[in-house]
């Protein structure tokens, strides 16, 4: 076997292999809006007919949520499990997008060619980029490498609620030597990273609700409570001046960086300044004592993703609104416990609140830092 007529072979092969990923691209098998459950059942369909037409035994494992898709081909002593998922985020806010998110297009920018849609990045791209490798070497070789396990779930942009039951449930088939994950990054456009722990996630949308309904400015605007007020004031308070998050028992767990690591990343030379600069920002804005690349991978956060209440179309409507909302996020590390972390932020929460204020909290699935 030729490592070199491999890549020759995929070279050769870019422009289909381009098609094929913009086929993909093009359903918007959006996990987190049951609008889009029939979508993500068609990106499900369209995978497994990709993974058989290169001989593969695939299949559409149907759960409670999105379905999984399971593929077994090759042979040999040693068995690998590649991971992906074919989920994405939503698209909004759709008027900030300069071409449509589920109509790919090439585009031109100082960084090279790039590929423009919801999932390119995250894990349409890095998806089909292990597939195309493994259609490569079968049209080299004949064959695939070796023994395969492909697992591709459709909720990892949703907190995955299936993935352990469905893991748990078939783990004498899913058993491998080694498994490779494809949602990860590269240290820059030259250098691949080895990625061995992620933080996690804890999510929460708190909704906030004063009067029984909208109220007109005019008549009750002093005397009613303005839910957005409220929350505005309670998400304020997430936060000191340093940039620590406030609530208390949140670091519990988190441990400082080792001496030795700290200066391993020291010396990987990052450049905040254009980490930041390539979004139009320039200060690190996390906690204070922190350099950067310690703040994104070694640091516990708390996030306000989504916050909205009242009239948001255009021009002005005078109303007091009955509700407001928030979505958070916090990333995890260390051994941070969520549960923990969750019932420390209703408290805080709930002690905000004044009277004629009611609160709702709806969870998205946690996971620890692994």
């Amino acid at each position: 076997m030729s490592l070199e007529a491999i890549l020759g072979r995929i070279d050769a092969d870019q422009g289909a292999a381009l098609e094929r990923l913009f086929a993909l691209l093009r359903i918007p098998s959006v996990s987190t809006d049951p609008a889009y459950a029939a979508d993500c059942r068609s990106a499900a369909d369209w995978l497994v007919r990709d993974l058989a037409s290169m001989g593969f035994d695939a299949a559409r494992r149907d759960t409670q949520g999105h379905p999984m898709v399971v593929a077994h081909g090759g042979a040999g002593a040693r068995h690998f499990l590649f991971y992906g998922h074919y989920d994405v985020q939503p698209a909004d806010p759709l008027a900030l997008w300069t071409s449509p998110p589920f109509e790919p297009v090439l585009r031109d920018t100082p960084r090279g060619e790039v590929i423009s849609a919801r999932g390119a990045d995250d894990d349409k791209g890095q998806l089909m980029t292990f597939l195309e490798a493994l259609r490569a070497w079968k049209a080299v070789t004949g064959r695939l490498p070796c023994r395969l396990t492909v697992l591709l779930e459709g909720e990892e942009e949703s907190g995955s609620p299936s993935l352990v039951p469905f893991l748990k449930a078939h783990a004498e088939e899913l058993r491998a030597e080694l498994a490779l994950v494809c949602d990860t990054g590269m240290w820059d456009a030259e250098t691949p990273a080895i990625t061995t722990m992620l933080r996690g996630m804890a999510g929460v949308e708190i909704t906030v609700q004063g009067a029984d309904r909208d109220l007109h400015s005019g008549q009750y605007g002093g005397p009613a409570i303005n839910p957005i007020r409220v929350l505005a004031r309670i998400l304020a308070g997430l936060h000191d001046d340093a940039g620590r998050v406030t609530l208390p028992g949140f670091y519990e767990g988190v441990q400082d960086l080792p001496a030795e690591l700290a200066a391993q990343w020291e010396g990987l030379g990052f450049d905040a300044g254009a980490f930041l600069g390539a979004v139009g920002l320039s200060v690190p804005a996390g906690e204070a004592g922190y350099s950067a690349l310690v703040q994104k991978w070694a640091r516990p956060t708390c996030e306000i993703n989504g916050f909205w209440g009242g009239y948001t179309g255009e021009g002005f409507k005078t109303v007091l609104p009955a509700e407001a909302h928030a979505k958070l996020t916090f990333r995890l590390v260390g051994d941070q416990d969520p549960g923990r972390i969750m019932a420390s932020l209703e408290a805080h929460v709930r002690a905000g609140l004044p009277p004629d204020c009611r609160v709702r909290f709806r969870h998205k699935t946690p996971s620890r830092a692994t």
